[in-house]
């Protein structure tokens, strides 16, 4: 495909690596309606040129941007206007909705949403921050709990909740785990977790006697209904439930409005971030307070990587030029739906790795 020609206001950008989100596979399904050809919101790269109406002082070739779920907003509607709203903006523009996505070379951005990048953290545990590491941190950030008190977090074992797990932890939380099966105990208890249980054998009682009324706060990252109704249980008086993973349409949840009568308790949906939550969550990675959790491997093993998305962490693909999500993922009825939460990282360019400052001139001559 052609390099994309860009308008006044906008940038064109030369990606090195994009993860690859669970919801990649649900848009490659058609879950979202019409998507465009190119796929993915959790790309790296570097500046390569700017609109003729862009101002170098602010960014220029050679930058190092990231780019989102979330690519362009209006900053007039209700939402842009209301703290930490821009990522409900009732106009948004959407990586594989409304703009091509980041499983490409090269990227148009919208120089008014850029979000800029340190030079001094790697593409590789940057990408995957773009969506689930900012999701998980906007997701604790949003309850409004209270460092020091218990926090569960439900589907602890997958990609948004692990990047959850470390978050919480870094922020002084007490971490209570909750997935399925010894190996996702093992990880998650390796991640930082105080306590683990396993959702198929949980009992509300044994969660109360040790919080002894509930956790300020329970983040649901699972794609379930039946973690949605159990969540609900654990929640402390005038403790939040931060909604997050979502089930299939036919799962329904219920609740009596006793539960905030009596208790107090607070339901709040939260997804992705704003650019500074997301400068934030970067921060973490920066420091060493978060690593996401990073695999190798090539372009051959894509079709695997279809089977098996929810079973590893992250994936590193190199190298490609360009990647047709429509073309590439064939099958996509080998998904698990209820294993899709791993964290991937796709290579772009074995030419160019954006966390490599020094490739910044050659990105300005164009190589």
């Amino acid at each position: 495909m052609p390099v994309p020609e860009i308008s006044p206001t906008e940038l064109l950008v030369r990606l090195s690596v994009s993860g690859v989100c669970g919801s990649d596979f649900h848009l490659a399904e058609g879950h979202s309606g019409p998507t465009c050809d190119i796929l993915g919101h959790e790309g790296v790269g570097r500046v390569v040129k700017l609109g003729s109406a862009v101002n170098p002082s602010f960014v220029n070739v050679g930058t190092r941007v990231g780019l989102g779920w979330v690519r362009d907003v209006c900053e007039e509607c209700f939402c842009c206007l209301s703290p930490g709203g821009e990522g409900r903006c009732l106009a948004k523009l959407c990586s594989g909705l409304r703009r091509d996505g980041t499983f490409a070379e090269y990227a148009v951005v919208p120089s008014r949403y850029v979000i800029r990048i340190p030079e001094d953290v790697p593409d590789d545990l940057v990408a995957p921050i773009l969506c689930g590491g900012v999701t998980a941190y906007k997701a604790i950030k949003v309850s409004e709990a209270v460092p020091g008190r218990w926090m569960v977090i439900s589907g602890a074992g997958g990609g948004v909740g692990a990047l959850g797990i470390q978050y919480a932890k870094s922020m002084g939380y007490r971490v209570i785990a909750i997935d399925v099966g010894d190996a996702k105990k093992e990880y998650c208890l390796k991640l930082g977790a105080e306590v683990y249980y396993d959702a198929k054998e949980l009992d509300t009682a044994t969660v109360m006697a040790l919080t002894g009324d509930g956790a300020a706060a329970v983040l649901v990252m699972a794609n379930s209904g039946r973690a949605y109704q159990a969540a609900l249980e654990l929640v402390a008086p005038y403790g939040t439930l931060v909604c997050v993973g979502i089930p299939p349409a036919d799962q329904l949840v219920t609740f009596h409005p006793i539960l905030g009568i009596s208790k107090g308790v607070k339901i709040i949906g939260s997804a992705v971030g704003t650019r500074k939550d997301i400068w934030e969550a970067i921060e973490f990675v920066q420091r060493g307070a978060v690593k996401p959790a990073v695999e190798m491997a090539t372009l051959d093993d894509l079709s695997d990587i279809a089977k098996n998305f929810g079973k590893v962490s992250s994936l590193l693909i190199l190298p490609l030029p360009l990647f047709r999500w429509d073309i590439a993922l064939t099958n996509t009825s080998l998904i698990d739906r209820e294993q899709t939460s791993g964290k991937y990282v796709i290579r772009l360019s074995d030419e160019i790795n954006s966390s490599d400052s020094g490739n910044a001139d050659a990105l300005k001559n164009g190589h």
